[in-house]
């Protein structure tokens, strides 16, 4: 095997080691060559057999996965892509975007084999929160496919996560959007907003004929996840979408932008009416177009809406993910005092069923029916004369 350290002297007589792999150059202390020599082979012995060791459990490793040696985390990102074909288009476009992301570039070419946590240290700290998020994916992923022989990070020792904190448009901030707001499209669009709290390319991608008027339902499919929504919307909504076309597409010119156009514009509305500038004072988050989805949870959280219910309407998959987006939603608790002296909910009364008498002419049985599905089948009959 390749000796690590090489041997050198310098012009003041001194005698230094070379590390041939990271090319760090170390005194040691000494200008007698055969001194030199003997610390020179005593680093190189040190160095062999952890090397040694290594190449071992290569070599046991490539008798059964012959590529395990060269497989890099390109290829762990090319196959984690592939199992995600069968997502819908924007989870893909998500993904796609997440792996091309600059941070990943210096571990891309990296062996799995020789990846070290300092490695993962190193582009973590240059990288985002989507960054710490996604390359734990990659790593799991290495895992189950048996990539790695052993976790390169245990799960206590991945940086905590930390996103941008967010919160929901408050009442008076939508009332002064929607009343300078001069364009009858985007009016519309923002009320909207506020009552179906719908996500931003979900809602600008309604048409009339989702719209069910008889139930009063609207039904879509959410282009994140293929997820089938039904919201039932009541007076407010319903005078909303009059106002709207009657066929095709429910906001067609607005629909006609990216969602980052969309975003760009209502971040520099936000920032021209002064709304930026007052949360900053206030020292909490400004607000964007997918604050609405915040608001709306916020606000079925403060009302007492059954949060089984506002998760199926946002489309939430994780009660996790719905309690962050309502985390922030100032609950009024009522006394407790109201709820001991609520009360006491009556029993149910049996149902009473008139029979056919089988004994005598003219005359009716009765059935009584409980409401305890573990009952006798046998119902108490009573013969009325």
């Amino acid at each position: 095997m390749k000796q690590r350290f090489k041997l050198y002297r310098r012009n003041n007589g001194r005698y230094y080691a070379e590390d041939t792999i990271t090319g760090k150059q170390s005194s040691l202390g000494t200008s007698e060559k055969a001194e030199a020599n003997r610390l020179l082979h005593a680093q190189n012995e040190a160095a062999y057999q952890p090397a040694f060791n290594k190449q071992m459990a290569k070599t046991y490793l490539a008798a059964g996965d012959p590529r395990v040696q060269t497989r890099t985390w390109q290829d762990v990102m090319d196959y984690f892509l592939q199992s995600k074909e069968g997502l819908c288009e924007k989870s893909r476009e998500r993904y796609e975007s997440a792996v091309k992301d600059p941070s990943l570039n210096p571990l891309r070419q990296i062996p799995l084999l020789e990846t070290t946590a300092e490695t993962f240290y190193g582009v973590l700290r240059d990288g985002k929160s989507c960054t710490n998020m996604y390359l734990r994916r990659l790593h799991s992923f290495a895992l189950q496919l048996s990539w790695l022989a052993w976790p390169i990070l245990g799960y206590k020792q991945w940086p905590k996560l930390r996103f941008k904190e967010r919160r929901g448009v408050t009442l008076e901030e939508h009332q002064l959007l929607v009343s300078t707001e001069k364009n009858v499209e985007r009016r519309a669009y923002l009320e909207l907003l506020w009552h179906v709290g719908a996500a931003q390319v979900d809602l600008v991608n309604l048409k009339a004929e989702d719209v069910e008027w008889k139930t009063r339902t609207i039904t879509y499919n959410r282009q994140k996840t293929g997820r089938l929504c039904v919201l039932r919307f009541a007076d407010a909504v319903a005078e909303i979408l009059q106002r709207l076309p009657v066929s095709g597409k429910l906001f067609p010119k607005y629909s006609t932008l990216s969602s980052a156009d969309r975003a760009t514009r209502f971040a520099e509305r936000v920032e021209r009416l002064g709304i930026k500038k007052r949360s900053e004072t206030a020292g909490i988050p400004s607000i964007c177009l997918h604050s609405y989805r915040y608001a709306w949870a916020e606000r079925a959280r403060a009302a007492g809406y059954p949060e089984r219910y506002a998760q199926e309407a946002l489309g939430h998959q994780s009660s996790a993910i719905h309690r962050a987006y309502a985390k922030r939603a100032q609950v009024e608790l009522p006394p407790l005092e109201h709820y001991e002296k609520r009360p006491a909910p009556s029993a149910p009364q049996p149902t009473v069923i008139v029979l056919p008498s089988p004994g005598a002419a003219g005359g009716a049985a009765t059935a009584v029916v409980g409401n305890n599905p573990a009952a006798s089948p046998a119902v108490a009959m009573e013969e009325v004369v």
